[in-house]
């Protein structure tokens, strides 16, 4: 019999709690990190004291992150990322996901990923070294800039090149 958390915020604390084999595993996956944002966001706000607007656009591009591509897509651990993600994610998935991906959204959403990172990190779910692999992908904005304008650029069958330089899997 595996140990179930006693209470709410322990639950969110469980590493396991974020593994997904199945639907139902992705589906509480998803709500266990939603309250993790919502403790996060609160973290901005009062240990931080990150102006309100400042830590909602953090949240969210976080929240895009995990859940969107991380639980959605890649159907992983929020908790037992690799790096590279970050580079899939920013250098594919949101440019290829999205209609107008621009410089301003994804800005915010490496941000937020990188903030909520350090969040984990200070409360021992993840290792201090996984934090600074992920925030140097994160800071990599100009390079992912420079994909998305190579997508606008693709004409005939380069798309394949395209992908191949950052794929997803």
């Amino acid at each position: 019999m595996t140990h179930q958390p006693s209470n709410p915020s322990e639950a969110l604390q469980d590493r396991a709690g974020y593994a997904i084999a199945t639907l139902e595993d992705e589906i509480r996956a998803d709500r266990q990190c939603a309250a993790l944002l919502k403790q996060f966001h609160q973290y901005l706000l009062r240990e931080l004291r990150t102006e309100p607007l400042e830590a909602g656009a953090l949240a969210a591009g976080a929240d895009y992150f995990l859940r969107e591509f991380i639980i959605g897509d890649r159907r992983e651990n929020i908790l037992e990322i690799p790096a590279v993600r970050i580079r899939q994610f920013g250098g594919h998935w949101y440019i290829v996901r999205n209609l107008e991906p621009n410089r301003e959204e994804l800005d915010d959403m490496l941000q937020g990923t990188a903030a909520f990172y350090r969040y984990c990190a200070a409360r021992n779910l993840i290792a201090e070294t996984a934090v600074e692999a992920i925030a140097a992908e994160c800071g990599r904005l100009d390079d992912y800039i420079r994909r998305i304008e190579a997508f606008h650029a693709i004409s005939g069958d380069g798309f394949k090149n395209w992908r191949n330089s950052c794929p997803l899997d």
